[in-house]
């Protein structure tokens, strides 16, 4: 099939218009040709109208519906925990080489951003920022380490980039907050995709990650594979098979998750 016609069916103005559910949506890219299905997934969900956001209400992860005061305060413990994780980090000699400082650097002042944004948003319904310990009690040689170090980052920045988009329901009907939510979720996301690279990772996720490391809790739920209603599995074998299916999709953390893994590191 002619790719061009193939996103014509699928991204013209009557699809765009067509108020389709997410299931419908993959039912006609199967039917519109599987070999091109994984490509086109993106587009065909262009269609799905105003029950996206109605789904989107439903998913687990924002049927709990916290306040916004209290997504923020939950994103701005996890910048300050990712803003204080590397400040320690630049500051101890001798644990990251030279020719990565610059990017942890950088890194570091997107954080002190977040936070200084985060906090002034609050004002005085702030949290008060807690206290860290990113050894837990010992148990991680994180600041003597690079490797453990390096583990750590990769594993604070894709708890962050699931944690934003698990709250994204229940930020949906503030569309101030949430396109600030959205705007802070994408720099996590390619501080993920950095920090993996430099660990000889790819800049997604496969699977469930990093089984049997001390981030594996991150993970979790990562190996998904049906989305929008739809089984996944066995349809794209030609094209990478499972691993290029939960690779295509990020899975959302609710907030308790979220929690639940940043509470390790807060005394």
């Amino acid at each position: 099939m002619n790719f061009i016609d193939l996103l014509d069916k699928i991204s013209g103005k009557e699809a765009l218009e067509e108020k389709s559910s997410r299931r419908e949506s993959f039912q006609k890219i199967k039917r519109i040709g599987k070999q091109a299905a994984l490509a086109s997934i993106p587009f065909a969900l262009a269609a799905t109208g105003k029950k996206t956001s109605a789904a989107t209400m439903a998913m687990p992860a924002a049927s709990a519906m916290a306040s916004p005061t209290d997504i923020l305060n939950f994103a701005l413990t996890l910048e300050y925990l990712e803003r204080n994780f590397y400040q320690i980090g630049l500051d101890t000699t001798g644990l990251i080489p030279e020719k990565d400082k610059d990017v942890f650097a950088l890194i570091l002042d997107h954080e002190k951003s977040h936070v200084n944004f985060l906090a002034a948003a609050l004002g005085g319904l702030a949290d008060p920022e807690p206290t860290f310990d990113f050894t837990v009690g010992g148990a991680l040689d994180t600041f003597t380490d690079y490797g453990t170090f390096l583990l750590l980052s990769q594993g604070f920045e894709d708890t962050g980039v699931r944690a934003y988009k698990g709250q994204a329901g229940a930020l949906a009907i503030d569309n101030t907050l949430l396109e600030y939510a959205l705007q802070i979720h994408s720099v996590e996301a390619r501080h993920a995709s950095q920090v993996r690279r430099m660990r000889g990772e790819k800049g997604w996720i496969t699977g469930n990650g990093s089984v049997g490391t001390a981030i594996a809790a991150v993970y979790e739920g990562e190996a998904n594979t049906v989305q929008g209603g739809v089984e996944l599995k066995g349809l794209f074998d030609d094209f990478g098979g499972t691993a290029a299916i939960t690779e295509a999709f990020d899975e959302p953390l609710s907030m308790a998750e979220v929690n639940a893994i940043a509470g390790l590191f807060i005394v």
